[in-house]
């Protein structure tokens, strides 16, 4: 609450609330109020409403209201006093510099305050010589090589650090004492205790906070110097656990799309906001930390990871998943087909392909089960290892109710009981292990009750055992069960009366015992309608296994024309399974 005579009094007294809320939401003049959607729940008819006169807004369908700062609070997951600055740099009205208490405060602030204005200059520098340095041309050539114009790289501030070791210290040296020098992570010194640009002969990216201002910057090797990327050190002014590339640029686009692209580099970031997509951040090839995931957390909990598809880029893709899923943010994923990163796909394939996939990237919960199902399961030590890679991700789930759909889903998927897997998870959890105990019973391959009860009419439905063949046969529902040769060799006798005992002698061991389970189960009396019931459940597993082998190959390289084939496959598919999902 703003207390009579401080400064969030004053902000609060000249702000104007419908133009902090405008650069949220699109707002209409509706008689002496103003109304739009309402930020905060779905809806498609406006019932939120801004009124200019008290300074408030509320929504007549959620209930949400409050004044300038509870909104902007709300909207940028921030505390009362980031609020209250925030509204006044949108309004323009001039900050008071915070009161230094102590001597050593006011050292601490002016050495920070010459370490901002350093870095400007060195930005400054770095894009000079890259526009008319002798040595720039060849990084210019590089760049345009990479499809970036001279807009794009004046857009973007990239510089170029020469070759010599003393340019930039040259430039700096008479400007800023020793100490700020050191400070600042731009220089080094040799063994004798002489200073020397830390980056040489690279293509600078700066690296800016929230608020804009350059903190550090990364390098890009020219040749074949190592390592290829170096970013900045740990200063008092960065810290590259914080830090967001492109946040600066990014962050009205993320409010008002309400989600964000996360990348790895910076050339990602860039290529994914030329082409149109601005809501795009890099995490400066490291992985995600805590505080990037709070600081994207106040301006949407809708992620979509983009890292490279290859090994390291898997790893730090699972990793950034299980913290993003400890903050409870909704992710989806998008691994891009043949191998490559961002900026590559977008200069070999273009805008329009890279926004079509984005638009199908699945949800995390897919992306983790398809690269659990790819591993070998066809041992049981095969299958604890893939129920043992999805552990992590399901116990850094904060609500039950996803634990449980979780469990659902991947016994569903990795085909173990499901009982057994959630009592497993609940040990597992409980003893604080990240992984589950191989237990037999676990990996005992199930089968569903529409499996089941279809064998019992293949065996015990005189009237209708041969149209039922028919009809799995005729769509290979039967193809990929763990039944497969069950049903392949009940539909082959349904023409003739079948001897239970004999026909199940027919079968391996494990076959035999699996059938006989089965039909001493008590049953009621077969009806077509039931038997269709249940064949549609075959059908909906049939379509979700050619979706995953669809996905499995759209994530390798494939050539434009067949990618563009297999994503409308993929399209038919899902639409086929709708049409064929069971009514409830």
């Amino acid at each position: 609450m703003a207390e009579a005579g401080s400064f969030a009094e004053k902000v609060k007294q000249q702000a104007d609330i419908v133009r902090v809320v405008g650069e949220y939401i699109r707002l209409r003049k509706t008689g002496q109020n103003f109304t739009g959607l309402c930020p905060f729940h779905q809806e498609k008819t406006p019932s939120f409403a801004v009124h200019p006169v008290r300074q408030i807004y509320h929504c007549f369908g959620c209930g949400a209201g409050g004044d300038v700062f509870k909104f902007v609070m709300e909207m940028d997951k921030c505390a009362f006093p980031e609020a209250v600055r925030a509204v006044a740099e949108k309004c323009g009205i001039p900050i008071p510099r915070p009161r230094e208490r102590t001597p050593e405060e006011h050292r601490e602030n002016q050495a920070r305050a010459a370490l901002v204005e350093l870095h400007r200059e060195a930005a400054a520098f770095f894009a000079r010589q890259l526009r008319e340095g002798a040595e720039g041309r060849v990084a210019r050539a590089y760049l345009e090589e990479r499809a970036l114009t001279e807009e794009a790289m004046d857009r973007f501030g990239l510089g170029y650090a020469p070759s010599s070791g003393d340019a930039l210290l040259r430039r700096l040296q008479s400007r800023y004492p020793e100490k700020v020098l050191e400070a600042s992570g731009l220089f080094s010194r040799d063994s004798g205790g002489r200073f020397y640009d830390r980056f040489r002969r690279r293509i600078m990216f700066p690296i800016a906070n929230d608020a804009g201002k350059i903190i550090a910057f990364g390098g890009r090797a020219l040749g074949d110097d190592h390592p290829k990327y170096m970013n900045s050190p740990e200063t008092p002014i960065y810290s590259k656990s914080s830090v967001l590339y492109h946040l600066d640029r990014a962050k009205e686009a993320i409010r008002r799309n309400d989600g964000v692209i996360l990348v790895e580099g910076y050339m990602d970031a860039i290529a994914v906001a030329r082409a149109g997509i601005a809501a795009v951040v890099a995490s400066c090839g490291t992985s995600l930390a805590e505080p990037q995931i709070k600081l994207l957390g106040r301006f949407t909990r809708r992620v979509v990871v983009n890292y490279d598809p290859d090994t390291a880029g898997q790893a730090a893709t699972e990793r950034s998943l299980a913290l993003l899923l400890e903050q409870e943010f909704d992710v989806r994923v998008l691994a891009l087909p043949g191998g490559a990163d961002p900026d590559k796909y977008l200069r070999e394939q273009g805008s329009e392909a890279y926004r079509n996939l984005l638009a199908q990237a699945p949800a995390y919960l897919d992306y983790l089960i398809g690269r659990a199902r790819s591993m070998d399961r066809s041992t049981t030590a095969g299958k604890l290892a893939a129920v043992n890679f999805l552990m992590p991700y399901v116990q850094r789930l904060p609500s039950r109710l996803l634990r449980s759909e979780w469990a659902t889903r991947i016994a569903s998927e990795l085909r173990v009981d499901e009982p057994v897997l959630r009592e497993s998870l609940r040990r597992a959890a409980a003893e604080r292990r990240g992984e589950v105990k191989p237990r037999p019973e676990l990996l005992a391959l199930p089968v569903s009750p529409a499996e089941r009860r279809l064998m019992q009419m293949l065996v015990e439905a005189q009237g209708f055992r041969q149209k039922l063949s028919g009809e799995i046969l005729a769509g290979g529902l039967h193809l990929g069960l763990e039944t497969e040769k069950i049903f392949a060799a009940l539909a082959a006798r349904a023409a003739e009366p079948l001897d239970a005992a004999a026909f199940a002698s027919s079968l391996d061991d494990r076959d035999r015992r699996m059938l006989f389970e089965i039909l001493f189960e008590e049953s009621p009396e077969a009806t077509w309608e039931e038997a269709e019931s249940c064949l549609a459940v075959l059908r909906q597993r049939g379509i979700e296994r050619q979706l995953a082998d669809l996905q499995r190959q759209i994530e390798t390289s494939v050539p434009p024309e067949q990618l563009r084939g297999l994503l409308e496959e993929r399209l038919k598919l899902q639409r086929q399974m709708h049409a064929a999902a069971p009514s409830k």
